[in-house]
């Protein structure tokens, strides 16, 4: 059997879905959708049932259907700000926009429970992982990779040290099926889903005392209040002033980081320990505070092995642990580094974020960009990977590469038009507060200081280093 299309795209997680929901907007291309998991939304099947989005659902899923009402919570830890959907929620939405937007368009199949395989360059095939059946695609055009990003999850990894037998360790999405109150918890990892954890088993009653934290280093996280779209946008034109004061007065990624923490657009745990991490994620300060409630926090490096009697660090430490502690592994990278590939190479696409963080708002620009352009050349001109390599030190050259990006992009008008007006973009609603005294007044502070911004960047580092 052989199937014939003009995109051959591998993956219906976020960054799939979005570039499909876009390209087919905007042209006649027939696509071929195929993924090993039984419906579309990728690592969100997977995902911790207490995870939510870390970025308002109102700029989040693909460009035509809105995810969520739009709506600001009332009480909780998100209180004020725009709402944060459910790993249920969005793999809900998935399968909608699946079932009554791309399917009903007549330029889209989906092969779901199956496997793609190169065999040789430009032999594309696709197995079922229920019947073993294979079937031949030509691809007319281009085979696209949407699954380069995706993120790396507890619940999908082994966890890189020793666990000696008998010692209880588990990933956060078994918190929630636990058979047996344990003696306490260890929270194992410093980023967003350590976090969550922490937040997780707080809200729940859980008292500090009976956490500990084990950090390898501590990390830098954006104050999600400074995330905010629609009628909350002036925090939106708030971010973009003092991230480009910043870039403008900064020697280091470091020193660009206290500026921006001095700004309150940054947050960290502990204001006496320097973090050294950075991958984008949000928090807001009532999260934040919730967590300096945990005095037992453990910096001693990486874990080399789980015992009996407590855990044994790469340095040679050993810290004591009581018996019957239930250790959650959230050590996974999440959002991981990449090495940056060719976006548009020819018969190939690689999904990229070419946006800082915002894989669906990502994905859907190249989307656009395969739709409107035919130069080869100039679509991998206008993508710029921007990489996050997870060290404070590259937030200069992070943000460089950035702006580079977007600038290239902004210089074409149909893209221009597209990006000021899809729903993905962070900033949505900008364009309907720019009257507003005080978003005005914002936006042109981030004017005022783009340029010693750009001339600040391009002295210490190039365009795409990382």
């Amino acid at each position: 059997m052989q199937l014939e299309t003009d995109y051959l795209v591998v993956g219906a997680g976020a960054s799939g879905m979005a570039f499909v929901d876009a390209l087919i907007e905007h042209s006649d291309a027939d696509v071929i959708m195929v993924d090993r998991r039984h419906k579309p939304g990728g690592h969100w099947h997977d995902a911790y049932p207490f995870v939510r989005l870390h970025q308002p659902a109102a700029a989040y899923g693909v460009s035509s259907t809105m995810l969520g009402g739009d709506r600001i919570d009332l009480a909780g830890v998100n209180a004020g700000m725009y709402e944060l959907s459910s790993a249920a929620e969005i793999c809900s939405y998935f399968s909608e926009v699946m079932d009554r937007v791309l399917l009903p368009s007549g330029q889209v199949r989906f092969l779901a429970m199956s496997e793609y395989r190169e065999v040789a360059p430009g032999d594309h095939r696709i197995v079922s992982l229920l019947t073993g059946e294979k079937v031949k695609v030509k691809v007319r055009k281009r085979l696209v990779d949407a699954t380069f990003i995706e993120p790396e999850i507890p619940a999908t990894r082994r966890p890189p040290y020793e666990i000696e037998p008998g010692v209880q360790v588990v990933p956060p999405n078994d918190l929630v099926t636990l058979g047996s109150v344990p003696a306490g918890f260890t929270v194992l990892g410093a980023g967003k889903t350590a976090m969550d954890v922490c937040t997780w088993l707080l809200e729940h009653g859980v008292p500090p005392g009976s956490i500990t934290w084990v950090r390898s280093r501590d990390v830098w996280s954006v104050n999600r209040e400074w995330t905010q779209p629609l009628d909350l946008v002036l925090a939106q034109a708030r971010y973009g002033a003092a991230w480009m004061r910043a870039a403008a007065e900064s020697a280091s990624g470091a020193e660009m980081a206290l500026r921006l923490e001095e700004a309150g657009l940054f947050l960290r745990v502990d204001r006496s320990v320097a973090p050294t991490g950075y991958r984008g994620a949000t928090i807001s300060p009532a999260e934040m505070d919730g967590l300096r409630r945990i005095d037992d926090v453990v910096r001693a490096g990486r874990v080399r092995r789980l015992t009996g009697a407590g855990m044994e660090f790469e340095n040679g430490t050993r810290v004591a642990q009581p018996a019957g502690r239930i250790y959650v592994d959230c050590t996974a990278t999440g959002l991981r580094t990449i090495d940056p590939q060719p976006v548009f190479e020819s018969g190939r696409i690689t999904v990229q974020y070419v946006t800082p963080g915002f894989a669906c708002w990502s994905a859907a620009t190249l989307g656009v960009i395969e739709a409107l352009l035919d130069d080869d050349a100039l679509k991998e001109h206008l993508s710029l990977p921007v990489v996050y390599t997870g060290h404070i030190d590259d937030l200069m050259s992070f943000t460089n590469t950035y702006l580079e990006s977007a600038a290239r992009r902004n210089a074409i008008p149909e893209l221009r038009s597209w990006s000021r007006e899809t729903r993905l973009n962070p900033a949505r609603g900008m364009s309907e507060h720019v009257g507003d005294p005080e978003v005005s007044a914002a936006l042109e502070e981030s004017r005022k200081w783009r340029g010693p911004a750009l001339e600040n960047l391009a002295r210490r580092t190039p365009v795409g280093a990382v």
